[in-house]
């Protein structure tokens, strides 16, 4: 049967009435659901941003109790924002919710957004967010569409083409609005995200399990699996990268990385790529050269870490090193600041995942004097 790209007959309201008895009975206990505040909706929602609910948790309640509203999250330095998110990935949505909260307290007198437009005009807020902001907290019929919930409809709509396309994603939208119980919508929209989460999953779905199958088009059809339509999955990028742990006096020198790009904002071993036709440890020279300004001796491999960003899979090749001259000072080519700090200092200030292993490790073997 060929496909069709025509939009498909959107469920009845019955839909909506199966679909919050089986919420009422299987909704999980998270900490988000036990309260309609909307700061605390807007941080789950965007923790909960490409990183799953079981890592979330311990997070949620960590920034919770260390910036418990608005203002106590725009007066935090930065640096300890993002110490605060340190392992969950994607740190433009810590500085983004840094800069929404100064936003709010300048210009909005410290109070959230009440509409969804307001909302949208905040950094980091997109319709996502702003959805669950609106229909969670301040109760308003308006949809909620995330990944769990297009994959619902990619279903229940058996659609054949892929759900990040414009007329796609309108067409979810659209179908998700309709069905929204009139005072209804937080409960709606959550129930929608748990189906997914539980029930609608990427592989292996629980059909026989779901208290909506009978409006589902892909399962009458039997193309669940084969719903969503997704675009081709990206390559990522191989990168073979050197770091030095350069030791002085007992302390480590690390470098913060610039305010803008990757990661950017967090504290680093000093170091980067490989050129072609380079060892690791010609690189790691060469690279404290150009951008520190510093000749140093490359010592004994410390370890290989392997790690896998969205784009990049990571070989990060670590070496002991010293000054070849200690009275050397650091220049600032490519770096925000450079600080020398005592390995103490290192479990206080924010790294990447692949450091923040690194320095676990340090901390286990111990650090030269």
């Amino acid at each position: 049967m060929p496909e069709t790209n025509a939009p498909k007959e959107r469920p009845s309201k019955d839909f909506s009435r199966s679909l919050l008895r089986w919420y009422e009975e299987n909704a999980r206990d998270l900490p988000w659901r036990r309260t309609s505040d909307p700061y605390a909706i807007w941080v789950s929602e965007i923790m909960l941003q490409q990183t799953q609910v079981k890592t979330v948790i311990p997070y949620f309640l960590r920034w919770m109790d260390a910036f418990p509203n608005i203002s106590s999250l725009a007066e935090a330095p930065l640096d300890d924002v993002l110490k605060m998110w340190e392992g969950l990935g994607y740190y433009s949505r810590a500085r983004n919710m840094h800069k929404a909260a100064k936003e709010i307290m300048d210009r909005l007198d410290g109070r959230m957004p009440r509409t969804y437009k307001g909302l949208l005009e905040l950094p980091g807020i997109g319709a996502y967010t702003a959805g669950a902001v609106c229909s969670i907290a301040y109760n308003q019929d308006v949809p909620l569409v995330d990944a769990n919930v297009k994959r619902v409809f990619s279903r229940i709509l058996d659609m054949g083409k892929p759900v990040e396309q414009t007329a796609a994603a309108r067409e979810i939208r659209g179908a998700a609005e309709s069905l929204i119980p009139s005072g209804k919508a937080g409960l709606f929209n959550q129930a929608l995200m748990e189906l997914g989460a539980l029930v609608c999953t990427p592989k292996n779905p629980d059909c026989k399990g779901c208290p909506v199958s009978v409006h589902c088009l892909a399962l009458k059809e039997q193309t669940v699996d084969s719903r969503p339509v997704l675009p081709p999955k990206k390559k990522t990028q191989a990168l073979e990268v050197s770091a030095g742990v350069c030791v002085r006096d007992g302390k480590i020198l690390i470098q913060k990385r610039l305010p803008k790009g990757l990661m950017a904002g967090l504290w680093e071993f000093p170091g980067g790529k490989l050129n072609p036709g380079e060892s690791p440890e010609q690189a790691l020279v060469r690279e404290f050269a150009e951008e520190l300004e510093i000749d140093i001796e490359c010592g004994e491999k410390i370890t290989v870490i392997q790690h896998a960003y969205t784009r990049f899979r990571v070989r990060l090749h670590v070496f002991w090193c010293s000054m070849k001259k200690p009275a050397q000072t650091p220049a600032l080519h490519a770096a925000e600041e450079i600080r020398w700090v005592s390995p103490k200092e290192l479990d206080g200030l924010a790294f990447p995942s692949a450091d923040r292993r690194l320095i676990q490790m340090l901390m286990k073997d111990g650090i030269p004097a």
